[in-house]
């Protein structure tokens, strides 16, 4: 039986694309299907729950509700308040609805415009430096570095940015302005 299409998430678009989502016959621990796709992300709960939750469990809340699981750190959406606050709804619906990603250390959500952007992915150098000036600032700003054109330290950071090794970059867009955003971290 082919894989059912992907429920649609709000704040992280192409689970696929991300690595947070993939294809896998693997059982989903909440609905006891096989649903041809399976949860990657980092799980917050008391039950150790690595790779057996299906997207469609995370998407309608029930694993949130039955497992009391998070998919993303709810403080961490909107960096424990170093970037603009979200509402209460938005945050739960990142936390509790939403596949996260993994990172090196805690994961935050970039938010912007009053709300949770959408995220893109983990970058590398390439994907960092094709995202453009507007995203390298915004990591830059987040890593105390100084300016790119006056700082050898930044391009040498840049240039050692990887989606794998560390350090990475994760990118969001502010899904009211199109606005990219987002932050490194290595381990």
């Amino acid at each position: 039986m082919p894989p059912a299409k992907l429920p649609k998430f709000r704040y992280h678009p192409d689970p696929i694309a991300t690595g947070s989502v993939v294809k896998s016959d693997v059982v989903c621990e909440r609905c006891g299907k096989a649903r041809g796709f399976i949860y990657t992300g980092p799980v917050y709960a008391e039950e150790e729950l690595v790779d057996c939750i299906c997207p469609w469990c995370i998407a309608d809340g029930s694993a949130h509700a039955e497992f009391d699981a998070h998919f993303v750190d709810p403080d961490g959406v909107g960096n424990h308040g170093a970037w603009g606050k979200v509402p209460r709804p938005t945050v739960e619906e990142v936390a509790s609805r939403t596949p996260g990603f993994g990172g090196w250390q805690q994961e935050h959500w970039w938010t912007h415009c009053g709300d949770a952007a959408e995220f893109l992915g983990a970058c590398g150098s390439a994907e960092a430096k094709a995202l453009g000036p507007e995203f390298l600032a915004a990591v830059r700003a987040e890593t105390d570095l100084k300016d790119p054109k006056d700082d050898p330290v930044w391009e040498a950071y840049v240039a050692a940015l990887d989606r794998t090794r560390g350090p990475t970059a994760y990118a969001f867009r502010c899904r009211h302005c199109g606005k990219l955003g987002g932050y490194s971290d290595c381990h």
